[in-house]
């Protein structure tokens, strides 16, 4: 089967929330300025030029539309190569504007690393897995290759990460086969059918068994992995469980919390990572 196929068959997620932690501080309003199209669900050709591009479009997969925001180095044009960046429950797409990707993407150019995109989209707070009809998984797989193409990027995705509750769903996604890196950031992880059932976002118990991270880490060493988060995160433990399991190309279990001022401070080496696993 090709690689397409394969995601076609495959699984079917904030700086506000903080993965549903304690509770959420209230969300900065600030960010990167990008310019606000109005709300359209056409799908433009061409390459595009622009830095960042934010856009509204109609996912089929989820059922809704979603914002859909495109990051990447200034004054680098041409058809490029995509990281899927999975946001935190609570969050949006908006996320990676708020903790400054676009700089941290123009800074890595300008030190040598390869130039590529980084892709985010709303994908709600059911942990980016399925709940009723509306399937986030299934937007990655299916909607956002055919974004992509319509908007001049390679097709499919070669890297992802996600923070928090985008941890889950990022290492969910590299159960896909054919990524080059997946990044795990504070991922949201959970031992117990009781403290995920706490969060309110699996449709059962055997929902989450099938796709808790933890209990298929199997699935994923065959994908140079990072994971990061920090010691004073209240998903540390669950972290170095998924190191010891998953075995990952780099951990970095380092000073922090679960909180954007830890995030801005590693998301720089996690884009590094993914930059120097460009195929």
């Amino acid at each position: 089967m090709t690689r397409r196929g394969l995601l076609v068959g495959g699984l079917g997620a904030g700086i506000a929330a903080l993965s549903g932690c304690s509770a959420p501080p209230t969300r900065a309003d600030g960010g990167v300025p990008v310019s606000q199209p109005p709300q359209s669900l056409a799908a433009p050709t061409g390459v595009p030029n622009e830095p960042v591009t934010t856009e509204r479009v109609h996912s089929p997969a989820r059922g809704t539309s979603v914002e859909l925001i495109t990051m990447r180095p200034a004054g680098v044009a041409g058809r490029m190569q995509i990281c899927l960046a999975l946001h935190g429950k609570g969050a949006g797409a908006r996320m990676f504007l708020d903790l400054g990707v676009p700089d941290m993407l123009n800074n890595l150019v300008a030190q040598g690393v390869p130039p590529f995109a980084v892709v985010a989209v709303d994908g709600g707070d059911n942990y980016w897995v399925a709940r009723n009809a509306d399937d986030p998984q299934k937007m990655l797989t299916v909607d956002v290759p055919t974004w992509m193409a319509n908007r001049g990027f390679e097709t499919l995705p070669f890297a992802a990460l996600g923070i928090s509750m985008g941890g889950y769903g990022a290492l969910n996604y590299a159960r896909n086969p054919g990524l080059s890196a997946v990044a795990a950031v504070s991922a949201a992880l959970f031992n117990s059918w009781p403290d995920a059932r706490g969060r309110n976002a699996f449709a059962d118990q055997a929902q989450w068994e099938a796709t808790e991270p933890l209990r298929h880490t199997d699935d994923i060493r065959t994908v140079p992995l990072g994971v990061w988060c920090g010691t004073s995160d209240s998903f540390v433990a669950q972290a170095r469980q998924l190191v010891t399991k998953a075995r990952p190309r780099i951990s970095a279990i380092g000073a922090g919390g679960h909180d954007a001022a830890y995030w801005r401070k590693v998301l720089p080496e996690v884009l590094r990572f993914v930059g120097e696993t460009l195929p």
